[in-house]
């Protein structure tokens, strides 16, 4: 984090409804996410939004599902990359998901999303699983879902990654 960049984490409420679908379908082609071979609403999930601490200024969004003993973090979004903002929106959903019971944060990324697999490791999460082809067949459900990444990348594979909590 840079030196006086702090952020104020809170919970997703009405007003923030027009930004967080802006920021969901300009990262992610729209408000649906696939995961796992299913689509969800991350609207209508549970949200955290990273204030600017200097201000009112959202500069961040993170969607999660609670499912039983599990947490997947659906979407993670930072307006303001290696500021921090990342870091705080994942450490409040570690604790909205130690306080729910949880014993395992989950999410999924894509093979050609590197920056997001080295952030996630640094916070100490660990690749669980490669899901090959995955993405192939994801686009059946949301087409919108890119051939190629950043670089021209081919699309394929999903990358799950997990934190144990509450051990």
């Amino acid at each position: 984090m840079k030196p006086g960049c702090e952020y104020r984490i809170r919970p997703f409420v009405d007003a923030d409804h027009s930004w967080a679908a802006a920021l969901l379908t300009e990262y992610w082609g729209s408000c649906v996410i696939a995961t796992r071979g299913r689509l969800v609403d991350a609207m209508s999930l549970p949200a955290l939004v990273a204030v600017d601490g200097g201000g009112d200024e959202c500069v961040g969004l993170v969607t999660y599902e609670m499912r039983g003993d599990e947490c997947e973090i659906v979407t993670l979004n930072s307006l303001r990359p290696r500021e921090g903002v990342g870091r705080a929106l994942l450490t409040a959903v570690m604790g909205r998901a130690r306080e729910a019971g949880a014993s395992r944060v989950w999410l999924i990324t894509t093979n050609d999303n590197v920056p997001a697999i080295r952030f996630y490791q640094g916070a100490g999460f660990r690749i669980v699983a490669i899901h090959r082809d995955a993405v192939t067949a994801a686009r059946r459900l949301k087409p919108e879902i890119p051939l190629f990444g950043e670089g021209g990348t081919p699309i394929k594979d999903e990358i799950e990654l997990e934190l144990k909590v509450g051990l």
